[in-house]
């Protein structure tokens, strides 16, 4: 049986760093699952509210949000999350005098319309309908979680408190400086960022079809956490059956479910959903020919345009043979 470590964001004494918002009234605490609960050794420690400020900045927090804190204590990054956002917000802690604090807090800062509190294992809680996650754990704790988090909706942000996620690494690191801090011998803090990426491996084809010519475009993808790797192909064929492949290497980030494809002077943009992925081309960036001085007659560079690789948005899904795949364009 694992031991649940959580650290424990104390002291409701700073609670005029919330500001009082008026909301309907309080709920009562959710010990439904409160009798299942481990025995834990629990070492508090104070977080600092320049901290918590900075982890719900890096998640970019706003009044659609979900906020899930995993380890709640006395509640105040679900507060704050309500108070300056507006954001929704659920506190799950195991120690239920905490709970029973922060529920009481609730009341004072009339925010029982948009924070709730819930006495229960982290281990155990349902994390889907979160937008954003927040935590202060302890490492071993973030790697048990790590498989849970990646199953999240993509595009979910997970902030944590000074520990990463191992070899899972943080589209964001910030470190400030935090004298008030109490572990360790370091007066500074990490804030670690997440975006839950989308899960892409594999092949993915779509066609357009234009008048005299058809194009096949082909997406094999190598995956690993939000780096992907691989190579994009695209076909075109013309009526009197020539033909022109472009073979373009993979090699680039995942943030939720968008990825770039850069070749050359242009971007390729990747949008992908529960159905398939989108890819949309921009137009090329000007090109500086080297060796060629100034246009006499417009007294400006000589710039080359590329032909856009895509000539509009096309659909792709998944599949092992793309000659099988139907025309799918977007307008």
């Amino acid at each position: 049986m694992l031991t649940e470590v959580r650290f424990v964001i104390r002291g409701l004494a700073s609670a005029t760093l919330f500001l009082c918002a008026a909301i309907t009234p309080a709920q009562t605490v959710d010990q439904s699952q409160s009798n299942t609960q481990r025995d834990v050794d629990v070492p508090f420690v104070v977080s600092a509210p320049s901290v918590v400020r900075t982890m719900l900045e890096m998640a970019k927090v706003q009044k659609q949000d979900f906020v899930i804190d995993l380890g709640s204590g006395d509640g105040r990054i679900v507060f704050l999350a309500a108070q300056k956002y507006g954001a929704r917000g659920l506190g799950v802690e195991i120690d239920p005098k905490l709970v029973e604090t922060a529920v009481e807090d609730t009341q004072k800062l009339k925010l029982g319309g948009l924070v709730n509190f819930r006495v229960q294992s982290l281990f155990e809680t349902d994390l889907s309908p979160a937008t954003v996650i927040t935590m202060y754990l302890l490492p071993d704790v973030n790697l048990q979680l790590r498989d849970k988090l990646l199953q999240l909706k993509p595009g979910t942000r997970v902030v944590s408190h000074d520990w990463d996620m191992g070899d899972w690494q943080a589209d964001e690191m910030r470190v400030i400086q935090n004298p008030e801090k109490s572990l360790g011998l370091e007066k500074t803090s990490k804030v670690f960022l997440w975006v839950v990426p989308a899960r892409l491996a594999g092949r993915w084809c779509g066609q357009i079809h234009k008048e005299n010519e058809a194009i096949t475009v082909n997406i094999d993808i190598e995956q690993r956490y939000q780096e992907l790797s691989g190579s994009l192909s695209i076909t075109t064929t013309g009526a009197g059956s020539n033909k022109t492949v472009r073979k373009i290497p993979i090699r680039t980030n995942l943030v939720g479910n968008r990825f770039v494809i850069s070749h050359g002077n242009q971007d390729i943009t990747a949008d992908a959903d529960d159905a398939g992925v989108t890819l949309f081309a921009d137009a090329p960036r000007p090109t500086h020919i080297a060796g060629i001085g100034a246009n006499p007659l417009h007294s400006l560079p000589f710039l080359f345009f590329n032909a856009v690789l895509l000539p509009e948005p096309v659909r792709l899904k998944r599949s092992s043979d793309c000659m099988n795949v139907k025309a799918a364009t977007v307008r």
